[in-house]
């Protein structure tokens, strides 16, 4: 496989790899790193690359195991909920301010939760993967990426609810 053609299989999916990457590892620095870490492995596999069915899977799987590698090594189990989806100028000081709180708050539930949901959480609700492409992630069996899926939202739902009753309860 010519460089050309690699990197136009790699290219659409490098962005992908690097939010996955930042979503593990926290640092910028680290995330850059893993992905083009994981970009070199693929590079030297190149010739095998060329007869995987989907390579965005195969991709984003070698991302996560790397990822998951470096946080071993370093025992570091932070994992950050950063999106960046509410960049609108037209929005007033004050809201920008409670987007920015409710982020906050977002990112402290999750990384409350278990290791497994805050990926199967990341990759289905931030990624917008499909289950199917999950489930090659992260060699769970499906029925298990969907119970975890539901258990992180449902914690984050729990939790969100609670802090915006200012945990007042009904009844």
């Amino acid at each position: 496989m010519r460089q050309q053609a690699f990197l136009e299989k790699i290219n659409p999916v490098r962005d992908k790899m690097y939010r996955l990457a930042l979503r593990l590892l926290v640092s910028k620095e680290a995330a850059e790193d893993a992905t083009q870490e994981v970009i070199l492995k693929l590079w030297d596999r190149k010739y095998s690359v060329k007869d995987y069915t989907n390579i965005e899977a195969f991709a984003m799987t070698s991302t996560k195991n790397y990822c998951l590698d470096e946080l071993k090594a370093k025992k570091n189990n932070n994992l950050r909920l950063v999106h960046q989806n509410y960049e609108n100028k037209s929005l007033s000081l004050q809201r920008e301010l409670e987007l920015k709180d409710e982020l906050h708050h977002i990112e402290i539930i999750v990384n409350e939760l278990p290791e497994q949901q805050k990926i199967v959480f990341q990759l289905r609700d931030i990624e917008q993967l499909e289950f199917d492409e999950i489930i090659e992630i992260t060699k769970m069996k499906p029925t298990a990426v969907r119970v975890a899926l539901s258990r992180a939202r449902k914690k984050i739902r729990e939790k969100l609810t609670n802090e915006h009753n200012y945990g007042l309860t009904s009844g």
